[in-house]
């Protein structure tokens, strides 16, 4: 079924009758080519473009919950490609030039609002190492535009100006970032999988790995054993948990970070904005709410639920930067499980079992790295070797040295 303005007006004057499930709800198969254990935002990408774009039907995502009960629906929904440096910029550029086509790639409405992302500065240093990070941006064809305070007041005339402890001395704006969806985009994808002929498997965990001879012949799980030519992991937070199954130690930890929306308001912010001098980041939803967050919290953790420590740190964020969002009251409050690595960049590469493959320590960056990072994954397993944008994305990197340290806070997750 292709969705269409006509075939919800037909469906509206018929008594919505004719809708069909979004996804087959099938039985596993004794064997697949290719197994995504993982069924968020980034598995989901991962078999889609396996289906659309290399050929590969048989294969299926597990997943342990739901569809969408992960990070992909406790998010806050920002995508950007804003980064510095040359192992980030290429491949977040790429997954937004995926994002802007993606409606209609797959034929799903993720509500994609390009508004803009403008990250403040409040210091000369940091004005400086936004110049920097434009330029590298602008290097890369990406849009950057470096804005001084007036550029900031015209565009969001309510942030503290006039009694602000870290004055506002400018941003740096990136036109074409904004937000998405999140739940759509699960959705979306999983839907475009289905289509294609991938078996999504929910309420089915992973409970081991059969490896016989350093080769992985496929999975155990709480619906049987099921055989595989390749697996792929795509499991976010709980990276360390499932890899540990295969006798592995990752380089990554894993941290709650929350998410907040306040009840719906007025049309009121132009885009993303973000804090420079704390760490707190807001937008405004489509149904008025404001969306925001901030650090993650500081112990290790895989429960979806966070402290009221960070609670209180990023309402004093907000508070410092917008005081009218002190007005304004709590509708909910979320929790997401970050895979953070140790130099904050992602993961996307073969490990030492053959056939069995990798994709996390996503950080901050995994909801808007989501299309780049299902393509750039379904190209590993497909064919074997590194998408262009992912190079830089292996594991001997940190035995090598060479570190993709964005913010330079990589081996430090809590002071993230």
């Amino acid at each position: 079924m292709r969705y269409s303005g006509f075939r919800v007006l037909k469906e509206a004057l018929t008594g919505h009758k004719g809708w069909k499930p979004a996804w087959r709800d099938p039985a596993p198969k004794p064997h697949y080519d290719i197994v995504v254990i993982g069924g968020g935002g980034h598995g989901l990408a991962t078999a889609y473009y396996l289906a659309k774009v290399f050929g590969k039907a048989n294969v299926a995502v597990l997943e342990k919950g739901w569809i969408g009960g992960g990070n992909v629906g406790r998010n806050t929904t920002i995508v950007r490609s804003n980064y510095l440096l040359d192992g980030n910029e290429p491949f977040y550029e790429f997954s937004m030039k995926l994002w802007e086509g993606l409606e209609q790639d797959f034929n799903f409405n993720a509500m994609i609002s390009q508004r803009g992302v403008l990250n403040l500065c409040h210091t000369d240093a940091q004005r400086d190492a936004f110049r920097r990070r434009g330029n590298a941006m602008r290097l890369n064809g990406v849009d950057a535009e470096l804005l001084d305070t007036e550029g900031v007041r015209r565009m969001a005339p309510f942030l503290n100006f006039e009694s602000a402890r870290f004055p506002i001395k400018g941003g740096l704006l990136q036109p074409r970032g904004g937000t998405v969806r999140h739940d759509a985009v699960a959705w979306g994808y999983a839907r475009g999988a289905d289509e294609r002929g991938v078996d999504i498997l929910q309420n089915c965990e992973v409970t081991g790995f059969r490896i016989e001879n350093g080769v992985c012949k496929g999975v155990e799980t709480t619906r049987g054993f099921i055989g595989a030519g390749t697996v792929g992991v795509a499991v976010a937070g709980s990276s360390g948990r499932v890899m540990a199954k295969a006798g592995m130690r990752l380089p990554i930890e894993s941290h709650v970070l929350q998410a907040f929306v306040s009840e719906g308001l007025k049309p009121l912010l132009p885009g993303v904005i973000t804090y420079g001098a704390g760490h707190f980041y807001v937008s405004q939803s489509d149904k008025g709410g404001l969306v925001f967050g901030g650090d993650i919290d500081g112990y290790n953790s895989y429960a979806q639920r966070g402290n009221l420590p960070v609670v209180e740190d990023v309402c004093e964020g907000g508070m410092s930067l917008m005081p009218m969002i002190g007005r304004a009251k709590l509708l909910r409050m979320w929790g997401g499980i970050m895979d953070m690595s140790m130099d904050g960049s992602p993961i996307i590469d073969r490990t030492d079992v053959e056939g069995l493959y990798f994709n996390g320590g996503w950080c901050y960056g995994g909801f808007k790295a989501t299309p780049a990072s299902g393509w750039a994954f379904a190209h590993l397993l497909a064919t074997g070797t590194s998408h262009e944008t992912a190079t830089a994305y292996r594991f001997d990197r940190f035995r090598k040295g060479l570190m993709i340290d964005e913010k330079g806070v990589g081996a430090q997750p809590n002071l993230h």
